[in-house]
């Protein structure tokens, strides 16, 4: 059907799908011994990339563009330090899915495991590294970047080992057990001029994005209070994250950051005080070094009261609402890996209507290593840097100290900004 349309008719659909022939180097004309394709079938190259006429009707929505990644060659090298769960289930999987990135290089203890990972993305078994050979990175040009996925007293020490070779560094959040360390690894990045991101995903997420956008519009008037939950249930003692060694303390710094964190980017501000309760029941092994449950409170500026609850032996919870002066948003799984989703409701026209909001699911892995890697491209601050995982290092421990104390305790205000440029829409 296409092959009969007439010419007039095939310049109309390249206009209604905002490409011209004059803008479009079109295609072949198609394969010898077959009717010639439309225009529409075969779209054509601009600036690089191919590109496409809408050709649904007014009826659908269009479609999105074609992807446009970047060559291989021409992506941000990463080196995967640290072969946990999130390295390889969540981090390595999402170059799959990346456009500016690609894993080239591994640091792990077990060369077993380094083997076995390697062969799976394409990197060289000369590229497989013990911790003590990560200086080695520095003699591989393929490298520009680190992504740190170690436990996180580890992770001052990788971070400036890193930066000290002239690699940029994503390091995974909590950025690590204290305020003092925090401060060093920014520091030391900045003494050797390369770029520090803490991986706080879900600031490149399409739904958390959206939640931001909400709050700054004003479209549901003023924000008035946030609740955010973070719990789940975890298993036997013997893994690191019950170490407070390594893992500088329990639900709080783990998974308590993601509705510490969110408090913060939504509203824009810092808290003026918190206060907090902490419990452990006695007789379990798990909470001998550190905590179960947090709940804490925080007071920011505008007015806005945050409640928010952590805890590593609850039945899985990941929500957050949002309570403004003429609606209610409500982000199911708002700090899972994926399967966000997102409901409004406010008052239409004398009826109170709570609405699902249809947003394209994205990668949150892919997104912020990309972000990271046109940072580092482009030598510009990342959205998430150092500073801000700083921040919430100082915030943790007034957390912590309200606990303690039993009252509420004035909570620190940073020294700067601690975010860069908004990263773009869709990474």
């Amino acid at each position: 059907m296409a092959q009969d349309l007439t010419g007039a008719s095939r310049r109309g659909l390249l206009r209604a799908g905002g490409l011209t022939a004059a803008g479009l180097a079109l295609g072949a004309a198609g394969a010898p011994g077959y009717p010639a394709p439309a225009e529409t079938d075969i779209g054509g190259v601009q600036d690089g990339r191919v590109r496409y006429p809408n050709w649904r009707g007014e009826a659908e929505p269009p479609p999105p563009p074609a992807p446009n990644p970047l060559p291989p060659g021409e992506r941000v090298g990463y080196a995967i330090i640290g072969l946990g769960r999130i390295s390889v289930e969540e981090v390595l999987p999402a170059f799959g899915e990346a456009r500016m990135s690609r894993p080239v290089a591994l640091v792990t203890g077990s060369p077993e495991k380094g083997r076995a990972v390697a062969r799976r993305y394409g990197i060289p078994e000369s590229a497989v590294h013990s911790y003590q050979e990560l200086e080695k990175l520095k003699e591989n040009p393929a490298v520009g970047a680190v992504y740190i996925g170690l436990p996180n007293a580890m992770h001052r020490e990788y971070t400036e080992r890193s930066a000290a070779i002239g690699k940029h560094v994503l390091c995974e959040k909590p950025m690590a057990n204290t305020p003092e360390e925090a401060a060093a690894m920014v520091a030391a990045c900045a003494r050797a001029r390369v770029r520090l991101m803490i991986a706080y995903r879900c600031q490149y997420e399409p739904f958390n994005r959206e939640a931001i956008r909400i709050v700054r519009s004003g479209e549901l008037g003023r924000l008035r209070s946030i609740e955010a939950t973070n719990v789940q249930s975890s298993g036997t003692a013997d893994q690191w994250r019950f170490d407070r060694a390594l893992a500088g303390g329990g639900a709080l710094p783990d998974i308590g950051l993601y509705c510490l964190n969110a408090t913060r980017y939504l509203t824009g501000e810092e808290p003026e005080d918190v206060f907090a309760r902490l419990y452990s029941p006695s007789g379990d092994a798990r909470w001998k070094e550190v905590e179960e449950s947090v709940s804490f409170m925080l007071r920011f500026p505008s007015g806005v009261i945050a409640n928010c609850l952590t805890s590593y032996d609850s039945f899985n919870d990941k929500s957050m609402r949002l309570h403004f002066e003429k609606g209610t948003v409500e982000m199911p799984d708002a700090f899972a890996y994926r399967g966000q989703q997102m409901y409004v409701a406010q008052r239409r026209g004398g009826v109170a209507v709570r609405e699902q909001k249809r947003i394209e699911p994205k990668n949150q892995f892919a997104q912020e290593l990309d972000h990271f890697a046109e940072c580092v491209r482009e030598n510009r601050q990342p959205h998430t840097p150092g500073e801000e995982g700083a921040q919430d290092q100082a915030l943790i421990a007034a957390i912590y100290r309200s606990a303690a104390e039993g009252r509420p305790v004035q909570t620190p205000k940073p020294p700067g900004p601690t975010r860069g440029p908004e990263p773009a829409q869709g990474g």
